[in-house]
Formats: structure tokens, sequence, C-alpha cells
């Protein structure tokens, strides 16, 4: 027993002598661990210098790892030597080595521009990609971004938006639209304007979609980015993403009501300042009519503004809507004048078989109607004495006789002119991931647009209707474009590889018709134009009709391909089949190949991430169409009746004869266009985002209609693909986030960009002329069959063409060359755009404004008006009185005059409410349009239209002023 016991406390002795050994040995341990760890600890902050809450801060190669607090600090136990990696979602990870324990380490962060553009997707046609992946010159404009204010056209929305692209609203009439050119104009006959698609959807009115449903624009460029759209590519292409259905149920409205004024007029003389004239100068046949009377304020009315959008959206995981409705009610500060448009659309989308398969449908509808205006009343305007009253005493239109002196009041108020059109798109497009990584497409569209135009002068009115008995007109057009849209995609990553395939078919067939009808020698205007067969007058051409139809059919393909988001590489092709084209030219292919180099991802860039977060070099190049410029049988020949009639003895009657009246051209296709674009992309300090592009484009085989001899040829003219017009020019973009604290931002954009086009070459062995007269006088006093312009070899579009002018001699006669000369052209040497958000707490400032410099505008207007012989029958501006001009009016450069401008466009103040509830957002704000413009122009507006070859840049009494608008808006929302 006492064995047993000894042996126990041996073993339990033993026992625990182990056990204070092991114990001792952990103690060790523990302490050798302890040791070997070292605190590291610090804050971090962005580039801005504020702190980042929710940094990731991990011990490299091991799951120890915690986050930032509120304030940006951590604290972190690691061992020695070892590294930690810091890092957050938008800005660069950075890696430290940690040698010590340290409680004051510092970290900043920068903002990672490569990272965010990986994830921004840029819709490029028939698809989209990543902005990172871009080879071409693809500039993209958000919502939020877009021109806001009272928005008759959709395309002023873009105004001084994006870097090339110009848009020009040459008047103030709200029922007229704006002017888009993209990178110079590469027509001399077709349209100059870009391709518009919306949702897919190519050759759309950009009206058929309003600025409250936009969620995007994307403006292709370059052919490497326009080629996919082939022969309607050369214009380069706007592509339109409309708002989707969005998470969750809201429903949003948005107000704007203003009051718009004219923001100037052409300074005449006052019925007070034209009697002192004749009393001066001892004027006695002169004819005071005892009035007072400031024809152009006569003409105008303080006009208000309203316009109303209400949006519902109801998105959930499977399926989704939206749909919303607007409404715009624009008076038009000339009276009459004005546009009322009525607007709708709804979209949803439905996921089906696990979301392989996607429905979406959409339409879009709106209805204007407006009133269109007789432009002859300003120059009636300018014209008339001041002394003469608007109405006589008999409270009837005060009448004078005289040429081109008839009472605008009048005009603009004796007659009926109604106009309505009707815009209608809609859509069904259908997505299928039928296979891993491959996706078909299918959308069918239609558009439908429909004008109506009516008008009815009365016999009292002064102008067509008492010569007339009474006129009344009625006209209608439409024209439908059904499409289909199909393609497959195939997306596939594989490492470092990127690989995104598609190849297409596109089919469209375009319709259209139209009619009109006139009469005249009305017994009553009661009925107005409502009924035509009432008039009594028949004559040849009172009636007409029209119809046509036109095919285009496509195939299509393009591959992209990057590899390790450093090297870029884009190809595409389209072959495009159309029924415009001559026999001999019935397909089309338009290639193109833009590759992409990410330098600042290359190793030898190390340390310059400090300041330089991306920079990216582009070269592209491509060849794309345009066959605007043809139009429907335009390469047939046609027959068609004209004033010649022939007797049938058949029976016995008389006919009209039928003969050619356009010749064939199985030769005839679309103007050709190639164009090279460099561009550098490029990220500064975490703040700066820009982009610098270089392109030149060469467009052959223009479009003109030349002269021929007869015979061999039935008629004298021919259209035919000859002319070769280059446009040179460089851009620059530039956005800028300034200051980003928690109470103060600020952030800035800028464009600039410059173009040079020349005409290369107008004739070849068929088809010469060595200069084309455009520009024409004609209508105005004293200038019947003069011309202001050339079209001619080594000169932009748009060149004025006439003597040089040094001035006035002592007698006030002008002084001008021996022979006619280039004395300007309509071309800017440099167009601007600029623009500035600024925030602070709950309010918001903004602004966006725009120029153009270099360009020239003929002031026919002037030329008209500073004539000594005017007085004191007609009237003239106040600064005639002080120009000692003596002679006539004659064209020379002495009328052409520098229009360079720029333009205080929008001002934005508002205030977003702190809001709960079943509010999301509210937000109140006071907006002014057009406060100022800078320019030595002399006219009404600097702000000419360009389009044409009829008369770009002359400025000729179509002077609707362009207006002052100051509104108050309203953004408000409801649930999520």
């Amino acid at each position: 027993m006492n064995t047993i016991n000894h042996k126990w406390r041996l073993q339990s002795v033993m026992l625990f002598r182990i056990l204070i050994l092991l114990i001792m040995l952990f103690g060790m341990g523990f302490q050798v661990q302890a040791q070997e760890k070292i605190n590291v600890s610090g804050t971090i902050y962005d580039g801005d210098g504020e702190v980042l809450p929710g940094a990731s801060v991990i011990e490299t190669g091991t799951s120890n790892g915690i986050t930032t607090d509120f304030d940006g600090n951590f604290s972190l136990l690691i061992t020695p030597g070892n590294s930690i990696e810091v890092s957050y979602i938008g800005f660069i990870t950075q890696t430290l080595v940690i040698e010590a324990a340290t409680s004051t380490l510092v970290i900043t962060l920068n903002s990672d521009t490569v990272s965010l553009d990986a994830v921004e997707l840029v819709a490029v046609g028939y698809g989209t990609m990543r902005k990172s992946d871009l080879t071409g010159a693809i500039s993209t404009v958000s919502s939020d971004d877009l021109v806001k204010g009272v928005i008759s056209s959709t395309e002023q929305v873009l105004q001084g938006k994006v870097a090339g692209l110009t848009v020009v609203q040459g008047t103030g009439d709200p029922s007229s639209g704006a002017t888009l050119r993209l990178r110079g104009g590469t027509s001399l006959t077709a349209s100059n304007n870009p391709l518009i698609v919306v949702d897919g959807i190519p050759g759309v009115d950009i009206n058929a979609v309003q600025p409250s449903d936009i969620a995007s624009i994307d403006v292709l460029k370059d052919a490497s980015a326009t080629a996919i759209y082939g022969s309607r590519g050369a214009n380069g292409v706007i592509i339109i993403t409309t708002k989707g259905q969005g998470a969750g149920t809201s429903v949003t409205y948005t107000g704007l009501s203003g009051v718009s004024y004219a923001s100037n007029h052409i300074d005449m003389l006052s019925a007070n300042q034209w009697r002192d004239y004749v009393r001066t100068n001892g004027i006695q046949d002169a004819i005071d009519f005892g009035g007072n009377t400031d024809w152009q304020k006569e003409l105008e009315q303080t006009a208000y503004t309203q316009s109303h959008t209400l949006s519902f959206t109801n998105g959930k995981e499977d399926s989704g809507l939206r749909a919303s409705l607007s409404f715009l009610d624009n008076e038009g500060i000339v009276q009459t004048t004005g546009l009322e448009r009525l607007s709708a659309n709804i979209s949803t989308y439905q996921y089906a078989l696990q979301k392989k398969l996607k429905f979406d449908v959409g339409l879009f509808a709106n209805i204007d109607k407006w009133h269109p205006l007789d432009y002859r009343i300003f120059e009636r305007a300018f014209n008339l004495n001041p002394t003469i009253p608007v109405y006589d005493q008999n409270g009837e239109f005060t009448e004078v006789g005289g040429t081109l002196y008839e009472n605008p009041v009048e005009i603009l108020t004796n007659r009926v002119a109604d106009d309505k059109r009707h815009r209608l798109l809609g859509y069904f497009k259908t997505e299928l991931e039928f296979l891993p990584d491959f996706k078909a497409v299918v959308n069918l569209s239609l558009e439908h647009n429909a004008h109506t135009g009516s008008g009815y002068k009365p016999s009292y009115a002064v102008m067509e209707g008492r010569t007339e008995g009474g006129y009344a007109n009625k006209n209608y057009d439409e024209y439908t474009n059904m499409q289909l849209e199909s393609y497959i995609t195939y997306t596939k990553e594989i490492g470092d590889h990127n690989i995104n395939a598609m190849v297409g078919y596109s089919f469209l067939e375009n319709r259209y018709e139209g009619f009109g009808a006139q009469r005249s020698g009305f017994e009553t205007d009661l009925f107005e134009y409502n009924n035509l067969g009432a008039g009594q007058d028949y004559r040849l051409g009172d009636v007409y009709s029209y119809k046509g139809k036109s095919n285009l059919v496509s195939l299509y393909a393009r591959a992209n391909y990057s590899y390790d988001s450093k090297y870029m590489f884009t190809a595409t092709i389209r072959r495009d089949g159309s029924s415009r084209f001559g026999a001999n030219n019935k397909w089309g292919v338009f290639p193109s190949a833009s590759v992409a180099w990410r330098i600042s991802s290359e190793d030898f860039m190390e340390g310059t991430s400090v300041w330089l977060n991306t920079l990216k070099l582009r070269v592209g190049y491509g060849v794309t169409g345009n066959q605007d410029g043809i139009g429907e049988y335009r390469s047939l020949s046609i027959l068609g009746v004209g004033n010649d009639s022939y007797y049938d003895a058949a029976s016995d009657t008389w006919k009209l004869a039928y003969s050619p009246t356009q010749n064939p051209n199985p030769d005839l296709k679309w103007e050709s266009t190639e164009q090279t674009n460099i561009g550098l992309d490029f990220g500064l300090f975490g703040r700066i985002t820009g982009s610098l592009e270089w392109y030149y484009k060469y467009t052959n085989d223009l479009l003109y209609t030349y002269e021929v001899p007869q015979p061999p040829y039935l008629v004298g003219t021919m259209l035919a693909n000859v002319g070769e017009l280059s446009n040179t020019g460089v851009e620059l973009t530039l956005n800028a986030n300034i200051i980003d604290g928690d109470k103060f931002t600020w952030d800035a954009n800028l464009n600039l960009s410059h173009n040079k086009q020349v005409i290369e070459k107008l004739s070849n062995q068929v088809y010469e002329t060595d200069i084309i007269y455009s520009g024409s006088l004609h209508g105005l006093s004293g200038f019947s069959n003069q011309f202001s312009q050339v079209i001619r070899e080594g000169y932009p579009v748009g060149t004025f063409w006439g003597l040089q002018s040094e001035g006035l001699d002592e007698n006030g006669a002008f002084i001008l060359g021996s022979e006619p000369q280039k004395i300007g052209d309509v071309q800017p040497t440099l167009n601007l755009g600029l623009g500035m958000n600024f925030s602070y707490g709950n309010f918001d400032l903004g602004f966006t404004s725009y120029g153009s410099f270099g360009q020239k505008v003929l002031n026919a207007t002037n030329m008209m008006l500073y004539d000594p012989n005017r007085l004191p029958t007609y009237n003239v501006p106040d600064d005639f009185l002080g120009s000692g001009i003596t002679s006539s009016p004659t064209y020379s450069s002495y009328w052409v005059e520098d229009a360079s401008f720029f333009r205080l466009q929008t001002v934005t103040l508002g205030y977003t409410f702190p809001v709960s509830g079943v509010f999301s957002n509210m937000r109140v704000y006071l907006l002014g349009e057009n406060l100022a413009v800078f320019t030595d122009y002399s006219g009404v507006d600097p702000e000419v239209s360009t389009t044409g070859l009829a008369n770009p840049g002359i400025d000729r009494f179509n002077s609707y002023p362009r207006p002052t608008t100051i509104s108050f808006g309203l953004n408000l929302t409801l649930g999520k």
C-alpha cells in the first residue's frame, strides 16, 4: 500500500513537473511569438486629402487584415519585414514593406481611372464596350451633363458638349431645329448631319426622343468607330440610349415655367429721330404720319413657356417598366408663332429561361403643333417709316403704298397657318444566350413620321389674299422606316485575353409619299383651308402627289481583342447594297481597323502613378459612305409631264406631253470618306481626365449636278460622282474635379476643336467646272442674279468671293479693289465649350457656355439698310447717320464681318431639400438661358445658319430674335 502510494506520489510529481515544463515551454512560445509581431498603424487618405473609411489593410499573403474606421484610421499586428496591401474601390492598390512598428504611417491612395473606366460601358453600334477597351474616337455625354432648359429641338442638348461637334441654332423660332456638324461637312449636296441611332435603331429622327428620356449620348467621331454603319456613317454617328426601367418603384415629376423676351434688336431710327433728321436736312416732301412705332417690337411679345414631365418606373429582378408623359408649350417671342408638343413613351422588359432570354418593347410618340412664320415681316419691319401707326383712325391696319412696304403686323395677323407633325417610333428586341459566351439579338423597329401643313390668306389680306381672291393650301407628307437588325455576339475572357466578336445582317425599307393642293378665288373666307373645292380658279400645278421607296441590305462584322488591358485591336467591315446606287455600283464595302496601347500599364511607367493615372494611345483608319445625296431613282432615266401639250388625233383632244426629265447614270454611287485618327487619352493627378485627337478626312466621289451637252444627252444636267474634299482637325477635351470636399465641390469641363476644310477637286475628264457660284443675293433690291460665294478648288465651302473694300473715301464712297478675291469664309477656326458646376451643402450652381471664333458672316441686312437712298421713305439704323456712307450698297468685304462669339448659354442655381419618407428627391432651381453674348458682330445674332449651298453664313432679314429666358423649375421623386 505504501509502495503503491509512493509510486503514485512519484508519478504525480513527475506529471506535475512535466506539466510545469509544458506550461513553461508554451509560455516561452507565446513570448517568442509576441516578440515577432509588430504593430503598424496610421491613417489612409484619398488624393484630395480626405480620409477613406472602410479601406482594406491586409498583411500580404495572409488573411490577417482590418478595415479603416470612420476617420480612416487602422492598427494591425504583422510580422516584421512583411508588407501590407492597402486598397479601396476606385483607387490604385498600394503595397508597403513594414520593417518596424509605427504609429505615424500616412498613406495616400490615388484614383484608379483605368479601373473606373473598365466598368463604364459605351455604346459603339450593335452593342457596347468597356470604355477602357475603346480604340476609336468616342465621346460620351450623360443625362446629367446635357444642356437643360427650354429645349424645343433635341439636338440642342449637345450644344457645346462634345469637341468637334457644332450645333448651330440659326434662329430663335421655336419650330426650327438646329444644324449638326461633326468634324466638318463632307458633302456639297448631300446631308452633312450625323446618323442618329436610338436604342439600336439607326436613321431615326432625333426629335422622336425627348431630352427627359435620354440616359446618355455617345458620339462616334472617327471612321474606325462609324464604319460599322457603312454607307451612312461618313458624317459621324450619334447613339442615344434612353432611360431604362431601373430598380424599385418611383414616380418623378420635372417641371419648368418661365418667361422669354427678345435679347437683341437692330437699333432703327425712332419716330422722333426720323423727324429730327427731316428737319435738320430740310426735306420738304417727307410725310409724317403722326405715329411713333417700333415695328420690331410690334411683332414681338413676352412669351410664356412651360414644360412638364411625369415618369413612372417599376423595376424587378426579372421584369420592369418605364413610362413617361411630357408636355411643352413654347409661345415664341414673335406673335402667332410658338410650339406645342405632347410626348409619351413606354418601355418594358421581361426575362425568361433563367435570364437567358430577354424581351424589350418600346414605343415613343409625340405630336407637334405650330404656326409657321412668314419671314418677310422682318424686312418690312426694317423698311417702314417709324411715324406710320400700326392702325389707322378707323382701327384698320394702316396701308401705305410702296415696294416692300406692306404692314408687317397685318401680314402676321391676317392669315391662318397651322402645321402638325406626328412621330412614332416602336421596337421589339429579343436577346438570347443560346450557348456559353454567345448571344443573339434581333431588333424589329418601325418609325413613322407624318406632317400636315394648312394655310389660308383671306381675300382682304394685303399679300396674296387680295390678288388671289383668297388663297388656300394644304399638304401632307409621310415616311415610314421598317428595319430588321439581327446580330450574334461572342464574348470570352481567357486569362489576360479578352475577345469580343460580332456578325450581323440588316434590312431597311423606307417608304415615303405625299400630296398637296392649292386653290384661289373664294367667294367667302369662312371655309379658310377646309374646303379647297370652293376655290374657283384652276391652274396647272394646283395639285401634286408623289410616292417612292428605297431598300438597304447590309452584312457586317466586328472583332475586338485586348491583352492584359494594355494592347487592344478592333476591326470592322460592312457591305451595303442599296436600291439608290447605280446598276454598276449596287454594293459597297466599308472596312476599318484601329489599335490602342495603354502606355501607363507598362512596367517602365512605374513610379508615374502618383501624377499620371492613365495614358492610352489610339490609332485608327477606316472608310465610310454617304448615300443621302443620291435619293431614290436618281440613277435611272425618268419621264415627266411638262407644260407642253400635243394634239391626239385619235381622241380629238389636246394632251400633256411626257418628256425625259433625268439622264440615267448607272455609275452613280455613294460618297466615300477615308479617315485617319490618332488619339491620346490621359488622366492626371486623380483629378483631370481628357483626350487629344488629330484626324484627317478625305472624301472622294462628291455628288454634284453637272451641265452636260445635248446631244448626246437628252437632258442638260447629270448627277455624278466627281469631286474630292478634305477636313483636317485637332480636338481637346478636359474634365477636372477641382475640389471634392465634404461640403464644397467644383467640377469643370472644357472642349476645344479646330477644323480646316478644303475642296480638293471639282472636275474630271467627263464632267468639268472651274467654279460654282453660290450664296445667291437674288431677291435683295439691286442684286438680281448676283452671288456672294464660290465653290472652288483650294477653298472651303462657304467662301465669300468679291471685291476687297478699303473703306470710304472723303466723299463717302466705297474704295474697292479691281478684281474679285476671297474675302472670308463661314468655317470657324476654333469652337469652344465650357461648363462648371459648384455645390455647397444642399445648394448647387452651374453654367454652360460655348463659342465659335474666326468665321465670317455676310451681313446682308446691313448691306440693304445702310443705303442713303432709303431716307426719308424707308427707315435706317441709328448708326447709319454717323457712318459717312453716301453711295448705294455694293457687295464687298465691307459687309463681310467677323462673327466670332462667346455665349453664356445657361446659368442654374438650385437647392435640394433634405427629404425622407415617401420622397427620395426634391429640388427647386432658377434657370437663365442666353444671358449674354460677347461679340463684335453688328447684326441681331452672330450665330447664323451655315446649312447647304444656297446661303450659308448669310444674314438676310431672317431676324427672328434669339430669346433670353428666365425659368423656375421643380424636380420631385417619390419612391426609390
